[in-house]
């Protein structure tokens, strides 16, 4: 994705019989550093064979077929990695605590929207610092997290002291283009500690630890101090580990990390891909006192590099899916790559398309899992498509497609930039895309699919583009609700089953960001320096 700063002064599927070859090179890196390599050629049967939390009957692969072109994956670090199946349910802790919620990332919103009125109401707003280049308030993805602390957590933290006395304390967390993560009360946007400078400006959405643990997980987006990945300390602020994004071992030099971690809260391990084209599994060896008031990490990082035929443009920005044991996640190139973290071999990578930076999000069908994804238009020039794919998770099987004609400028891609809902209750039948400059530079456009067929059951047509991605909140009776910022700072209240639009709000300036949402309260910033909290009403 290319996209530029706030001045301030189908495609087809590789599917081959037989036996598909994967070289695993064994290449000299660093003296200090210990390459794992393997050799050997892969069936679709070994998928079936060590897929081990995944049933006989989910595995219905047909071995005479193989999605794996030409792939080269490299692993680098030897980690212990015995207990690395995701649980089903990503936190028990209230709040949004990483990038769309969950490892599907399928879950923006947390609790039920209690409405009489069908409205969108400003409740506060702050104003963050200024960015020389890049402005304040979010960019894409930028959402923030929502979290309401256990007390005795609470009560062990910086945070302001009225605040500690404060029933239901719940509180947002928000990574700024400004170089700093922020802290507010969900309710009233008052600051609820000091601000954390990270040392660069944050493209990316923070992740908090989904154990209730005071660690915050956040990456730069541009290059000032040192560009990496941080973990930091939320019981004083305190920097605990930097993982360094130029890396010797890539094959990108790019050290950006605009994905946000997710942490396997029953095994104490962290997976995140990287623009420098790494993908991290990592053994965090967490150690946490809360009668004490101390935290550490101290991780064992294994990471892999990959490269698949025909794909020049390694680089993860989109935020990294797992279901169970397969991790997934699309790339600047446009593939799209299944990962086992338990054998750290690919089970399937799909020949390039174009720029995907979109996070994949997971659906499991009688425990089968599914990816939807979509492609910006980016090296096809000026003008292309938008490629909508519903993938097999186990296999790579493209079980439908949709392409949709977009105009992309060399600053600001059009395409799909948002990440797509998946539908539940009322709409469990829908999955809900947004594509940006869909026909016009300007325009935009939501669609509402179906799951098992990929076709339109409606659309909305937009004025003006959208790279925040669309999220999705229920009433207690079932009845979803769409919430869909745009590039001219309108924020949209739609109904999810039909796309009709009940309420619009603007907020002054560009919205790229994806908001959260807590209850009924919504928390987005825009690219004109303002973090608002938004009631529906």
């Amino acid at each position: 994705m290319r996209w530029r700063p706030l001045l301030i002064s189908g495609f087809s599927l590789a599917l081959l019989a037989g036996c598909s070859q994967i070289t695993f090179v064994n290449e000299r890196v660093a003296a200090d550093e210990k390459l794992i390599v393997h050799n050997h050629a892969q069936k679709q049967e070994d998928i079936r064979e060590k897929l081990l939390p995944i049933k006989p009957s989910y595995a219905e692969i047909d071995i005479e077929k193989e999605i794996l072109p030409t792939l080269t994956y490299e692993v680098n670090g030897e980690v212990d990695f015995e207990a690395t199946l995701f649980p089903e349910t990503y936190t028990d802790i209230p709040g949004i605590l990483t990038f769309r919620g969950n490892h599907s990332r399928t879950a923006p919103s947390y609790g039920k929207v209690s409405l009489s009125s069908y409205t969108l109401d400003t409740a506060w707003s702050f104003r963050t610092a200024t960015h020389r280049k890049w402005g304040g308030g979010a960019g894409w993805t930028g959402q923030p997290s929502i979290v309401k602390w256990k007390s005795d957590v609470r009560d062990i933290m910086n945070i302001h002291d009225h605040f500690k006395e404060q029933e239901n304390f719940t509180e947002v967390i928000y990574g700024s283009l400004d170089g700093s993560v922020y802290f507010a009360e969900l309710k009233s946007g008052e600051a609820t500690r000091p601000p954390i400078k990270v040392g660069g400006p944050i493209k990316g959405s923070v992740s908090i630890d989904p154990r209730g643990y005071p660690l915050l997980y956040v990456g730069q987006g541009i290059p000032e101090s040192e560009i990496g990945y941080r973990i930091f300390s939320l019981i004083d602020g305190s920097e605990l580990h930097f993982i360094k994004g130029v890396d010797p071992f890539a094959h990108r030099a790019w050290g950006a990390f605009d994905g946000a971690a997710l942490i396997n809260r029953k095994s104490d391990q962290l997976v995140l891909g990287g623009e420098n084209g790494l993908f991290y599994h990592a053994n965090l060896h967490t150690k946490f006192n809360v009668q004490e008031k101390t935290i550490s990490v101290d991780p064992d990082i294994m990471k892999a590099r990959y490269n698949v035929q025909g794909n020049h443009y390694q680089g993860i920005e989109n935020s990294v899916a797992i279901y169970k044991n397969i991790a997934y996640f699309a790339d600047n190139g446009g593939s799209v790559l299944a990962i086992d973290l338990v054998e750290h071999k690919p089970l399937f990578a799909l020949e390039p398309t174009d720029d995907t930076d979109a996070t994949i999000v997971v659906e499991a069908e009688d425990n089968h899992p599914f990816l939807y994804t979509g492609t910006e238009v980016d090296q096809q020039g000026s003008f292309g498509n938008c490629l909508i794919r519903k993938i097999d998770g186990l296999s790579g099987e493209i079980i439908w497609s949709k392409e949709y004609p977009a105009y992309s400028l060399s600053a600001v891609n059009g395409g799909m930039l948002a990440t797509p809902v998946v539908g539940k209750e009322e709409i469990e039948h829908l999955v809900i895309f947004t594509i940006a400059r869909y026909e016009t530079l300007h325009g935009g456009l939501m669609i509402a699919l179906n799951k098992k067929t990929g076709e339109e059951e409606w659309r909305l047509t937009m004025d003006h583009y959208a790279w925040s991605s669309p999220v999705d909140v229920y009433t207690e009776d079932g009845k979803a609700m769409l919430i869909q910022a745009d590039s001219a700072g309108n924020m949209h209240l739609t109904e999810g089953s039909t796309g009709k639009v009940k309420d619009v709000v603007n907020l002054g300036s560009n919205i790229e960001a994806t908001p959260a949402v807590y209850e009924n309260y919504i928390v987005v910033a825009s690219r004109g320096g303002l973090v608002f909290g938004l009631e529906l009403k």
